[in-house]
């Protein structure tokens, strides 16, 4: 079974990428930067993640590294599970830290040296909104919004200043990028109208502050109504999940005619999603996203995930 799957999925690529078919297989880096440029690739670039909250930053890139090495993946999108630093006082008194997560780089550097050039890597940063929601809890956020919405935009503005200089350190050790991890685009945590004056200015300028960088990606955890508040980001990349959000790739490539999209996967059934179902999520995506496409789920896929669960994709992929 596992030999037709492989060699069914380097028919389908020969067929699709005559140009290519006989040469020698693209890097990990070239497959990216073809795939950036909306050029011919042998395979669509992938990549996938889940949460591993390990203590330490030699631990976290150790396991980054290993899932790296395990899975084949084109682009090791690096998790952040280090907390942003509680003030003394009320969460919202917030002062500029120019490195609000030192653990965090340390593994970022060891994850370069790891990797020694093979694949980029990108870091992980959540908007502001949600950094303040785990200083606090999402109930105190909107009572704070309510009560007191200076003392919140002032929070929200701190942290989006001390997560642009973490990640510029980010990208200045060797990082290609950084996803940034928009939760709040829909109506379950904010009502269209206070997204877009109360966390969309800051989840903006995080991105202008860090643009430029050639991997940069905009997560979305996105409704339809909301998506069009994102067309003037600066991104190269937008990744978001169809089948939580119900938004056809279709719809996407229309708003977004020169962005990569990342996605396809359906993460939240991962764990019990049939091969043949991989394969038709992956070759839809594609289609409707044409050559500017990276193939991901549309988020973390469940952080009790088997190796045997793991290994589908990239198998499928004939990595």
């Amino acid at each position: 079974m596992l030999r037709r799957e492989f060699l069914s999925a380097a028919a389908g690529f020969a067929a699709a990428h005559p140009a290519l078919f006989g040469q020698a297989m693209l890097s990990h880096k070239e497959r990216v930067d073809r795939a950036l440029a909306g050029k011919d690739v042998d395979r669509p670039p992938f990549s996938f993640w889940h949460h591993f909250a390990l203590p330490t930053a030699e631990a976290h890139a150790a396991r980054t590294l290993e899932f790296h090495r395990a899975y084949r993946t084109d682009i090791v999108k690096v998790m952040s599970d280090f907390p942003y630093p509680k003030p003394s006082g009320p969460w919202y008194q917030l002062k500029v830290d120019p490195n609000p997560f030192p653990a965090q780089i340390r593994a970022l550097e060891l994850i370069r040296d790891g990797l020694g050039g093979d694949a980029y890597y990108i870091e992980t940063v959540f908007n502001p909104w949600n950094v303040a929601q785990k200083l606090s809890s999402p109930e105190e956020v909107l009572r704070l919004k309510r009560e007191n919405p200076q003392a919140l935009l002032d929070a929200l503005d701190v942290i989006t200043q001390s997560q642009i200089q973490h990640a510029k350190r980010a990208l200045a050790g060797g990082a290609s990028g950084v996803l940034f991890s928009v939760a709040n685009a829909n109506a379950k945590e904010l009502p269209a109208a206070d997204y877009e004056k109360l966390s969309r200015p800051f989840d903006r300028r995080f991105m202008e502050g860090i643009a430029g960088a050639k991997l940069n990606v905009l997560h979305l955890h996105v409704e339809p109504a909301y998506l069009a508040q994102f067309r003037v980001f600066q991104a190269p990349v937008i990744n978001y999940s169809l089948h939580v959000s119900g938004i056809p790739m279709t719809e996407v490539r229309r708003q977004f005619p020169s962005w990569v999209i990342a996605g396809g996967i359906n993460e939240l059934n991962y764990r019990k999603l049939p091969v043949e179902e991989m394969r038709r999520q992956w070759q839809s995506a594609a289609q409707a996203a044409g050559k500017k496409f990276i193939l991901t789920p549309g988020c973390s896929v469940p952080n009790d995930s088997q190796p045997e669960d793991l290994v589908r994709l990239p198998r499928l992929l004939g990595v």
